[in-house]
């Protein structure tokens, strides 16, 4: 398997966290910022989600990047994305999942892993406006919701995008949430990701009385009672396990008929190794790459600290020549 890892990042953590800080300080002393555009769209049940654009003019090609858990047009790998897109003179837009852009959003539901509806919605409007290729990513929770998407859409999947790439996707929900309850993970990723999802749900329960048991929803201290407290009964699910179960894309792999990249790096401290899809359980039109080293959302294969992450040349080089990059 290739490394993608400079020899002085050797943990999944270290791989995962270095990332997010070399981005933080970038953009703190860089001239270069990555500037948006925000147009607010209406959604099919009368809300709205925001896209946030990387102004340029009209180009051929449209790259897409759909972000993780508690993510936004301004985490570090969505700024990777606009810093690349706007190299290959594409045009680049990152849809905020409901909640995400800074703004409350106005429905009886937030996102999930799962959110394939609402990955549809907006890839097809997407269509109607951009004539031309239009290239999709999905990061972590994003990731899975995006293949879930083109399993759920068969056959139309490529009459609407001509590729697309999943990275560090929890394709086994379950997996991945059951080590996010425990130790490292708990004390450190999975009480960050509740700082802001407490709040946001706690607004939900302002504008919806009686939506959620508050209570029960502030005595939350992994993801799984979250989730069976707020984001599996407000979008359809009996449970949290049902809700895992139902939403994860791995056991419908074989079902995608759009090339796909499926990337996780098997020191992920958010994924098992063990959980991840092989090449049995997948089909024709997806590639599965799953190196050595990454962590989660980092695959850095800088060689000085000045270089803080390769994952956009490394998936964007995929999505134009359908193989990756390793540098």
């Amino acid at each position: 398997m290739v490394s993608i890892a400079p020899w002085w990042l050797p943990t999944g953590h270290m791989q995962t966290i270095w990332p997010v800080l070399a981005r933080a300080a970038t953009e703190l002393t860089s001239s270069n910022t990555v500037n948006y555009r925000r147009q607010r769209c209406t959604a099919p049940d009368g809300d709205f989600i925001d896209l946030d654009w990387l102004d340029a003019p009209p180009r051929d090609t449209l790259l897409v990047l759909f972000h993780g858990l508690e993510g936004s047009s301004r985490s570090h790998y969505a700024l990777s994305f606009a810093e690349y897109a706007r190299q290959q003179s594409w045009n680049y837009v990152v849809p905020h999942f409901r909640g995400c852009s800074g703004e409350i959003n106005l429905a009886p539901r937030a996102y999930h892993s799962g959110d394939f509806e609402e990955i549809d919605w907006v890839l097809r409007a997407l269509r109607q406006q951009h004539t031309g290729r239009i290239l999709v990513v999905g990061v972590s929770l994003g990731g899975n919701a995006l293949l879930r998407w083109a399993q759920e859409s068969g056959s139309q999947a490529a009459q609407i995008v001509n590729a697309l790439a999943s990275v560090s996707a929890p394709v086994d929900l379950t997996a991945s949430g059951l080590v996010m309850g425990q130790g490292f993970n708990r004390q450190v990723y999975t009480r960050r990701f509740l700082a802001t999802m407490k709040p946001k749900a706690l607004k939900k329960l302002q504008q919806y009385p009686g939506l959620f048991d508050a209570q029960e929803l502030r005595a939350a201290q992994d993801l799984y009672t979250f989730d069976n407290v707020f984001t599996a009964p407000l979008h359809g699910f009996v449970n949290t396990a049902h809700y895992w179960k139902q939403a994860s894309a791995k056991p419908h792999l074989a079902q995608i008929s759009v090339p796909t990249l499926v990337l996780n790096g098997l020191n992920d401290p958010f994924i098992p190794a063990s959980s991840l899809p092989d090449s049995k359980s997948v089909g024709k039109f997806v590639s599965l790459w799953q190196p050595d080293n990454g962590g989660h959302v980092g695959f850095t294969q800088a060689r000085s600290a000045g270089q803080p992450c390769a994952l956009s040349n490394i998936v964007g080089s995929w999505l134009m020549r359908g193989e990756p990059d390793h540098g």
